[in-house]
Formats: structure tokens, C-alpha cells, sequence
């Protein structure tokens, strides 16, 4: 019954808007109907344009993920073996996880131009924060006992990470790495629409200038669906790797 009740919202939405555009409430410009667009989706599935441009996106953000997630977990391993260390970068850290990615587009475009280093260091500034955050705290929750334990048993550095360190840090890391996806992926959709050549959100700002809205909503529909389908076959194999052991980081 919970995928059928999950369906009661987007149907009714999907009613009222054939409705809208059966009844003539709005203009077919304005908001072309589910059957125009749905239309519209059929012809760039078969094009391959869509493809390409979600190919692009998720390209992109597969490469500036991969890079925030590994950084994330080794600064937070490194800060957390050397306090003072963190106590020095704390103030630097703070001020880059308070400014926003996107204020730095213009910047990112004068340095990088507009290309593949631009949205990768857009993808990087959005993410690595929620890895790094819940990694230092998934560490930061190891009693000292166990340290104390590594010690007297004389495990070394790599054994203490493999046994302690990492069993304890993992639901807070998993956690962070969904999260990051999340940010990850909405920072790189709005930063295609101002920065980029390819992609689902230069697509939707190339079919804003053409006036043609039916395309802008197959966009839409293409960022939700494809952010949704990766956050559900993130959870999938995470309840399989880990959720056991770790229920928790399959909650929510």
C-alpha cells in the first residue's frame, strides 16, 4: 500500500493540471498540457538529446562527488588524529562552508572560463562540507577507551581505522555522503543554467531563450526523477551493505 499512497499527490497534482489546460485556465504557452509534454519527452528521449544532456549531469557530478567524498573522509580522519590542526583551519573552514557555491559562479567563470572546471569546482564547494561535517562527527563519538584498547593491544594505525575508527564513524558518513549527493546535484543543475554548454540545466535555459516551455518542464521533470531515482538506489544498496548492522543510516 505505501507505493500506492506515495502515488495520491502526483496524481492529483497531474489532474489538476490537465484540468487547468483543458479548461483554458492558463495559457497553453504558460502551461502546455501533461499530454504536450509528455509528447515533448517522447521526441528528445528518441533524438537522444536528453540523454546526452543527462549523461552530462550526471558525468559531472559523478567525478566532483567522487573528489568530495574521498576529501571529505581524509580531512576529517586527519583533523581529528591533529586537534590543533583543526582548531588552526576551523576559522578558514567556517567562512567556506558559509559562503554559498554559487556566489562564486563569477569568479569560478574568470578563473576557469565557462567549461568542465567551473562546474567541478561548483560540484566540490557544494558538497564536501556535509562529507566532511558528519565524518568529523562519526569520529569525534569514539569513546577513548577504545583508543586506549588499540593501544594496548599494539594495533597498528590502519588496524585501529579498520576495527574502530571506521565501524563507528559510518552511519554518520553515510549520511553525509547522501546529503552531499543532494547538494551536489542541485548545485550543478543551477550552476548549468548560467556556466555550461551541456547538461540538463543549460537544456532548460537554452529552451527558456527558444520560449519553449514544454521543454523547460521536461527538464524539470528529468532533475527531480533523476535525483530521486539515485537517492532511492543509494538507499537500496546501503540497506544491503549495511543496513543490519547499521540501521540507521537507511532511516529517513
Amino acid at each position: 500500500m505505501r507505493p500506492v499512497r506515495a502515488l495520491v499527490v502526483p496524481l492529483l497534482v497531474l489532474l489538476a493540471w490537465q484540468l487547468a489546460a483543458s479548461l483554458g485556465l492558463a495559457s497553453p504557452y504558460l502551461l502546455p498540457a501533461p499530454a504536450t509534454v509528455l509528447h515533448t519527452a517522447g521526441d528528445m528521449l528518441e533524438s537522444g538529446l536528453l540523454v546526452r544532456h543527462t549523461a552530462a549531469s550526471l558525468g559531472r557530478v559523478a567525478r566532483g562527488f567522487s573528489i568530495s567524498v574521498a576529501a571529505g573522509c581524509a580531512l576529517a580522519a586527519l583533523l581529528t588524529a591533529l586537534p590543533r590542526l583543526e582548531k588552526a583551519l576551523d576559522p578558514t573552514l567556517s567562512f567556506m562552508r558559509m559562503t554559498p557555491p554559487l556566489a562564486t559562479i563569477p569568479l569560478l567563470i574568470l578563473w576557469f572560463g565557462i567549461g568542465e572546471a567551473t562546474q567541478l569546482a561548483i560540484i566540490i564547494l557544494a558538497s564536501f562540507f556535509p562529507v566532511y561535517l558528519n565524518a568529523r562527527a562519526g569520529f569525534a563519538r569514539l569513546d577513548a577507551s577504545y583508543r586506549e584498547l588499540a593501544a594496548s593491544l599494539s594495533l597498528s594505525r590502519l588496524d585501529y581505522a579498520r576495527y574502530f575508527a571506521g565501524p563507528a564513524a559510518l552511519p554518520s558518513i553515510v549520511t553525509g555522503v547522501r546529503l552531499s549527493f543532494g547538494y551536489s546535484w542541485r548545485a550543478l543543475i543551477a550552476a548549468e543554467l548560467i556556466a555550461a554548454g551541456s547538461g540538463l540545466g543549460y537544456m532548460i535555459s537554452d529552451a527558456e531563450q527558444m520560449q519553449r516551455v514544454d521543454v523547460v518542464m521536461v527538464g524539470i521533470f528529468a532533475i527531480g526523477l533523476v535525483g530521486w531515482a539515485l537517492d532511492a538506489l543509494f538507499r537500496r544498496v546501503v540497506a544491503g551493505v549495511a543496513g543490519r548492522r547499521f540501521p540507521e543510516v537507511v532511516e529517513g
